[in-house]
């Protein structure tokens, strides 16, 4: 029980800081921001599959998501981007985790 008080002590404290709620905003939005910069992923589409509204996709890594390069299937965000892209397109996208499931949310053929 006194583990308990201190903890809730402690955590008062922390929270009425000043400086610490500066440092935890400051470093959160900065998170935020470079994940933001760096979530457009080069990719090349091997397979889509419009019944299942997946995409394959060989892709470089994926900064966001802490992902190295590799094949992957995800899912897609609006299923009319299916429609933009067919297999051995060369790609720009930015994907995401939802819930647990990999779901591109904009793709981009390049030119």
């Amino acid at each position: 029980m006194k583990d308990l008080a201190q903890l809730v002590l402690a955590t008062a404290l922390l929270s009425a800081s000043p400086l610490v709620s500066f440092a935890a905003t400051h470093s959160a939005a900065s998170e935020v921001t470079s994940r933001a910069s760096n979530s457009t992923t080069d990719g090349e589409i091997r397979k889509v599959d419009k019944d299942a509204r997946k995409i394959t996709i060989k892709h470089d890594v994926l900064k966001n998501l802490g992902m190295p390069a590799m094949t992957m299937v995800f899912q897609v965000n609006d299923p009319a981007m299916l429609d933009k892209v067919k297999q051995g397109d060369k790609v720009n996208f930015v994907a995401d985790k939802v819930e647990g499931k990999f779901i591109v949310t904009q793709i981009e053929v390049k030119q």
